[in-house]
């Protein structure tokens, strides 16, 4: 039967191309703005519904100079969804724009790889290369989640739910997760979330500047492109404004201030 794929556009800001890729200096090419924009996903159909993420806090975000488009709590109602009832939310990685939500999901077992959270939980998570990335009070929130049994974490790969698979790959974090999803078409759509912010970094080989593991990012690289070699795979990266370019169904009967926001990727699946 396979699954609805909702992207939802949540957040923005422009960058340029200099600050997003590693090294931008020896592609010998001018620089230029680079949209960036802010998702989370939900992957439903009759049978259940996860989150994959749960976007910026309000005031990290505005400290960081990112412009909110919607509260992600809020965007998830307008869709139907009552986040104090959402059972599952996975955790791609433990960056401040994917994880500033938590508290708002109180019934949800929270997915994330194992050597994610033992990463930001240890002694390396302080150092400056990486804490900026970070909330103290977010990582606390992981730690107490796995304190009240609420954490399950991943080893390798998972088979979460039937068309439903979670991959541990390295690069940009330590322990980022991609999920594999069928779709009701008989394809799949894979969430990259970071291991691949923008198109360009697999058609052009291009390693985003913020990366722990350099040859591991380019291994999560040369995976994503297997994952997606058939046509009938979808790729949908983290932070690519082309995200509404090339998946323009849009959803009907959403409050105005969602209409442009939520992208349909896949779906829908029988509700």
């Amino acid at each position: 039967m396979g699954y609805e794929v909702l992207a939802i556009r949540y957040g923005t800001r422009i960058a340029r191309k200099s600050e997003s890729y590693l090294n931008f200096h020896v592609y010998g090419e001018p620089d230029v703005e680079l949209p960036m924009d802010y998702f989370f996903w939900v992957v439903r159909n009759a049978e259940r519904t996860v989150v994959v993420d749960c976007g910026f806090g309000a005031e990290p975000g505005r400290r960081r100079g990112r412009t909110q488009l919607v509260d992600p709590a809020e965007a998830l109602r307008g869709l139907g969804i009552d986040p104090a009832a959402v059972t599952q939310l996975v955790v791609t990685h433990a960056h401040y724009d994917h994880i500033g939500n938590l508290h708002r999901f109180p019934a949800a077992e929270v997915v994330i790889a194992r050597r994610e959270y033992e990463f930001w939980t240890g002694p390396y998570a302080g150092r400056t290369q990486f804490a900026p990335w970070c909330e103290a009070g977010e990582l606390s929130q992981l730690a107490a989640f796995s304190a009240q049994g609420r954490l399950r974490l991943v080893d390798g790969t998972l088979d979460l739910a039937p068309g439903f698979e979670l991959v541990v790959v390295g690069g940009h974090t330590p322990g980022q997760l991609v999920a594999q999803v069928a779709s009701p078409d008989g394809g799949a759509v894979v969430l990259t979330a970071d291991a691949v912010h923008f198109y360009e970094e697999l058609e052009r080989d291009r390693p985003f500047f913020l990366v722990a593991d350099l040859v591991e990012m380019y291994r999560g690289y040369d995976l994503l492109r297997e994952m997606t070699a058939d046509p009938g795979r979808r790729l949908v990266p983290g932070h690519d404004a082309a995200v509404g370019e090339r998946f323009p169904d849009r959803l009907t009967g959403l409050p105005d201030d969602l209409g442009e926001l939520v992208v349909r990727v896949a779906g829908p699946a029988a509700m």
